[in-house]
């Protein structure tokens, strides 16, 4: 085990987290209490403070004895999993090559399954809710009124859309279409799209004719192309077109113009004077899959006949049924030239981040193997959803992308714990540490990513069950690939760094510190790793220059009040034009949307909502159930009933009403005279109305009644509203729902449904299953983070964070044009996974950090976790950029709210919870100066190193007691022995030392870490360390013999025995003791240097005396000659024969365990 920490006054030990960095390597004995429950010695790391008031896991207030209760079992949780993740990471390295090779044998096996995708891009059903009205509505309408496309076909009674091709014309130079020449045009389009024909199996050849939907026994025609005789008058003013009826005064024929004109101008007595845009269908068969199937091929037929033709005068957008699919395939076909683009980024990125200069401790091999990790790991989850017959969607296609930023940051998390683990270990110490500490931390920032998309996986809509489902399974093979596939690289990057290899070229190098003679270039590019010589040289070891930045400039920024102030008002600033967009949030998907920026579609839609909107939809009103026609009130009460209907704002009113009630009755009122029939009983009323109203061909009022078997009831009717004014998708959610209003508050039981209503309802359930699946996934999210961080008040932050990420997010995204609809809906369910990944190990670095201020505990939340929230935002961003060249709303919008998260969240967790953790968290009433920092020495190797305050051998509490000596300064005890009597500072095994009195110095086991040693990157949650270089030297003497009781202090107390970086000590202290010779450094001495020679030491030691003595001559004023490497080689021999207890083979600078 290492031993290396450094002793503070206060009864404070500041350990050294940072393994790169030399530190000190004095010996000293501290007592610590006997713990229990908690305290309980742990592999892991720091045991928790009590969760209230941090006085330590040893308070005992009975206010806080719940909170250390829970404190505690959470503990034990936590052990458990670096325990368990402890022996998997020893195992992987000692078997690397089964973890490497079985992950990529079984994506291999996987990824067959695509062979077998069932690639789904039915819009309706993709973008339809489940459980929304419209499906029962549509099931009603069809289970009575049955639409005979081969016969009886209106499109007004339609309840779906079938196969059909709709133009919508305007004149090139945006005038009337009124104009003969105009009119020919179109003409002649109209007679193009009758000649378009396709080849068929079986030789066979048909055109629209033959395809074409009956009404009438002939094909549905737009009628009001008949208006091309009356053309040249009505261009020079001498027939006049009546809106919205005419009657053909040749054909008897009438036209609906509301039904074919746009952007229709009037004069004052409702004469036609311009018209901007006509709009005319072509329906097709579709009543057996055969005609489907042929009329779809039409459909493709005449979208190519259209393509870059020129139709003179006019111009044409056209649209047909199976647009929305193929646009759906156009955008997955969109997002995929970029994924080379971004691989080739991310492969970039992650091995540009993870290069260091030290050319056998970078792993830009890793960086590499992290990315392929990933693709790995979708390929085979992908893989494995389609073999199980889940379908596959286009929107899948940007969870490779998101897998990629994943991927990356878990490798990031990897790599920091590598880090900070002690160079001079076994590959399968390091990897057993690294996977205690970030195996946990990927684990976490896993477990709340696949929360969030497993709880969006139970929402109504199809697409978003689909996309959360693969992408959630995708997160956790990719967790499992990481810990399997990465690990086992990791372990065999670990042995080439071990056998002093190069990074990139696999060769053997020298450290830096053996090449001092050699070139300029090879020390720059081929040096690296330690010394086996002198693995603890400073050369070798350098500290993190980011990491400091963070600790050193950032936090001291934040922690100047008035910053504090800026920082909270730029929040609530931010907080109010959240609200702000959020008061103007779109709901719903615009078909527009799901067509790529490019489609021929985008025109279509443009000039439908520009012209059309005017009267849009024809809504049928289904009432079904024993309702007595031929009772006089129930005809009263169903005229009622109608009148409501028309009476909507939405509603254009009586005259555009197809209802055969009202007409039948209107024809009884008007021939009563006529008709000597009998219409009281119901039998004679469904009679009379069968035979005299129904009957004869081309009647559509015979689609909207239906008799029962023998003709003597009514078992249902219908009757077509028009609607009036609905200019946007907002507009046709209250439309909708005005007309379900008014159908719930009937006496009757009445349906009301259009074809539309199908997409409509994913406007009503978007906003409430958005905020249900929020709210529960943030409710888990906060369970999850109580998890790893027990305490109450840092949960709330963490609640209060997501909460203000998910506002910020909605508001801003509404500023941004992406409306809350089933692929925001996606996006927002997944931040909240991605928030916790900032704002909960924030806190929890805050909580874990053991100094005494709030602005020291920003200073060390920050110093762990800056870099790798910059890190790990940047690769998530990289990783979704490519999508935002799409031409797509869907991967633009996945872009922009994971753009938006991220950056909120990383905002969040570098300036906003630090600011707000200080000034409201736990322990934010502290009323202590924070300590200086100090650059490293070797006597005050870690950066929060702080002297005592005495400078004198003797304490000032205690004037007769010794000051503890460092190591060098240990009179020897003859043969080893205990000393016979035991004084304030007595002398233990070997020379040890025992501090009593009020000057005793509390140090912690390893659970009780006195640093935030952990590597909380992007992700990690503050999980016990991997014991760096700080906690691996510590030894705990609990009984027998090792203990010695003080006689100014607590008696019966397990003694500590505490090495600071024993890399410096440089001789056997054995035989040293056997020899009984003193090297009495004082306080501000140098500490003895393996590199020096024993003559140089003997002069430091001199120096030293004189020191003691009152001189007060500085230290730095001594400067030694700078040897050579050879000289330095010299030095060492020479050492170690003036000792005369090392071999010549015993590396120097190194220590061994004593017994």
């Amino acid at each position: 085990m290492r031993r290396d920490s450094t002793t503070l006054p206060g009864n404070v030990l500041q350990q050294h987290d940072d393994p790169e960095q030399p530190t000190p390597h004095p010996r000293t004995f501290i007592q610590t209490p006997v713990s229990n429950g908690c305290e309980e010695r742990s592999e892991a790391g720091p045991a928790f403070p009590c969760t209230s008031c941090l006085r330590g896991a040893a308070c005992t207030q009975c206010t806080h004895k719940l909170n250390n209760i829970m404190g505690c079992f959470l503990k034990k949780f936590d052990n458990f999993l670096n325990r368990s993740f402890y022996k998997l990471g020893f195992t992987i390295a000692n078997h690397y090559g089964y973890f490497i090779i079985v992950p990529v044998f079984l994506s291999a096996i996987l990824a067959t399954g695509f062979q077998r995708i069932k690639y789904e891009d039915d819009p309706e059903y993709l973008f339809s809710p489940t459980t929304g009205f419209a499906r029962n509505e549509r099931a009603i309408i069809e289970e009575n009124f049955f639409l005979n496309f081969s016969s009886d076909f209106h499109p007004s009674r339609i309840t779906r859309t079938g196969r059909f091709a709709r133009l919508i014309i305007t004149a090139k130079d945006e005038g009337t279409l009124l104009r003969a020449h105009v009119w020919d045009d179109m003409i002649k389009l109209n007679q193009l799209v009758h000649s378009v024909s396709v080849d068929l199996e079986n030789d066979r050849h048909v055109r629209y004719d033959d395809l074409c939907a009956i009404w009438d026994s002939k094909c549905y025609e737009n009628n009001v192309l008949g208006l091309q005789d009356f053309m040249p008058r009505i261009e020079n003013g001498t027939f006049n077109l009546t809106y919205p009826l005419m009657l053909n005064p040749t054909t008897f024929e009438t036209y609906v113009f509301p039904h074919f004109f746009g952007g229709t101008v009037l004069t004052n007595d409702s004469m036609v004077v311009s018209v901007k845009a006509l709009s005319i269908f072509y329906w097709l068969k579709t009543n057996t899959a055969k005609q489907d199937a042929d009329a779809s091929l039409w459909e493709e037929a005449l979208l190519k006949e259209m393509d870059n033709r020129d139709f003179g005068s006019i111009s044409v957008a056209r649209f047909v049924s199976r647009t929305l699919e193929t646009e759906l395939e156009n955008n997955t076909n969109s997002v995929v030239p970029f994924i080379g683009v971004t691989l080739t980024i991310m492969i970039l990125f992650s091995v540009c981040s993870v290069m260091m200069g030290d050319w056998v401790r970078t792993k830009p091999w890793l960086g590499f193997l992290g990315v392929i990790s990933a693709n790995l790991a979708c390929a085979a989850s992908f893989g494995f959803l389609i073999y199980l017959g889940v379908e596959f969607i286009g929107i899948n296609m940007a969870s490779p992308f998101l897998m990629l930023g994943i991927g990356i940051d878990d490798t990031f998390v990897m790599l920091a714990a590598w880090r900070r683990t002690r160079l001079q270990d076994s590959v399968q110490e390091r990897m057993a540490h690294t996977f205690a500490e970030a195996a946990v931390s990927i684990t976490i920032t896993s477990l709340t990513d696949m929360i969030s998309f497993f709880v969006g996986a139970i929402t109504p809509f199809p697409c978003v069950q689909i996309f959360c489902l693969y992408t959630g399974t995708a997160v956790l093979v990719t967790y499992a690939w990481h810990i399997t596939f990465f690990g086992g690289c990791l372990a065999l990057a670990g042995f080439m760094e071990k056998e002093q290899r190069h990074g990139i070229t696999c060769r053997k190098i020298k450290p830096l510190s053996e090449a001092v003679d050699d070139g300029c270039c090879y020390r720059t590019f081929c040096t690296g790793g330690i010394s086996e010589a002198d693995p603890w040289n400073p050369i070798d070891n350098k500290p993190h220059a980011f990491m400091v930045f963070f600790r050193d400039y950032v936090a001291r920024f934040l922690n100047i009040p008035a910053i504090k102030a800026l920082v909270i008002m730029v929040f609530l600033m931010y907080l109010m034009v959240a609200c702000w967009g959020c008061t103007m949030v779109k709901e719903g998907l615009e078909r527009r949307r799901l067509s790529r920026d490019d489609s021929y579609s985008v025109h279509f839609y443009d000039s439908e909502d520009k012209y059309f909107r005017e009267y849009p939809y024809r809504i049928q009103v289904a009432i079904t159930g024993d309702v007595t026609y031929s009772d006089p009130e129930t005809q009263k009460e169903l005229m009622a009933l109608h009148k409501k209907f028309e009476g909507l704002s939405y509603s254009g009113g009586a005259l555009y009403t197809e209802s055969w009630l009202r007409a039948w009755l209107g024809f009884l009122e008007r021939n009563q005279e006529y008709l000597d029939i009998n219409i009281t009983s119901e039998a004679d009323f469904c009679a009379h109305l069968k035979e005299l109203y129904l009957s004869g061909p081309a009647n559509p009022f015979a689609q909207d009644v239906k008799f029962n078997e023998n003709s003597t009831r009514i078992i249902a009717s219908r009757f077509i509203v028009q609607t009036y004014k609905i200019l946007d998708a907002n507009a046709d959610k209250d439309m909708m729902e005005a007309f379900r209003k008014v159908a719930s508050d009937s006496k009757f039981n009445v349906t009301v449904f259009n074809p539309f209503f199908i997409y409509f309802d994913q406007y009503v359930l978007v906003r409430t299953t958005s905020i249900q699946a929020i709210c529960l996934a943030a409710g888990i999210m906060m369970v999850v983070s109580l998890i790893f961080i027990p305490n109450p008040l840092c949960s709330l932050w963490v609640a209060f964070s997501i909460v203000s990420i998910e506002i910020g997010v909605v508001g801003y995204m509404t500023l941004w044009g992406v409306n809350l609809d089933s692929i925001s809906m996606i996006n927002l369910i997944m931040c909240i996974g991605f928030s916790v990944d900032f704002s909960a190990h924030i806190s929890y670095a805050y909580l874990a950090a053991k100094v005494d201020t709030p602005d020291e505990r920003v200073q060390e939340c920050l110093y762990a976790l800056g870099v790798p929230i910059i890190q790990g935002g940047l690769s998530t961003i990289l990783g979704i950029t490519a999508l935002i060249l799409a031409p797509s709303y869907i991967f633009i919008t996945f872009f922009k709210t994971v753009f938006l998260v991220i950056f909120f969240g990383a905002l969040h967790g570098i300036l906003l919870l630090p600011v707000l953790l200080s000034l409201m968290g736990p322990g934010s009433c502290s009323k202590k100066k924070p300590t200086k920092h100090q650059p490293p020495s070797k006597t005050n190797g870690h950066p929060f190193f702080v002297h005592g305050q005495e400078i004198s051998p003797t304490g000032h509490i205690d004037p007769n007691s010794l000051k503890i000596p460092r190591p060098h300064s240990v009179p020897a005890a003859h043969n080893g022995a205990a000393p016979s009597q035991v004084g304030p500072v007595a002398l233990s095994r070997s020379g040890a030392f025992l501090a009593s009195g009020a000057n005793a110095m509390l140090a912690s086991s390893k659970e009780d870490g006195n640093c935030l040693e952990k590597d909380l990157g992007l992700g990690t949650s503050g999980e016990e360390s991997s014991e760096s270089s700080l906690s691996k030297g510590v030894i705990t003497r609990r009984s027998g013999s090792d203990i010695a009781n003080g006689t100014g202090g607590r008696h019966g107390l397990p003694i500590l025995e505490v090495y600071s970086n024993n890399g410096y000590i440089s001789d056997d202290l054995e035989a040293e003791e056997r020899r009984g010779k003193e090297h009495r450094l004082d306080r501000y001495g140098e500490w003895e240097d393996p590199r020096r020679s024993y003559h140089e030491q003997r002069s430091s030691a001199k120096y030293s005396s004189d020191h003691r003595h009152g001189s007060s001559r500085a230290l730095d004023q001594e400067q030694p000659r700078h040897s050579s490497s050879r000289e330095r080689n010299v030095h060492r021999s020479g050492s170690s024969v003036a000792h005369g207890q090392r071999t010549s083979s015993e590396p120097r600078g190194r220590y061994r365990d004593h017994k």
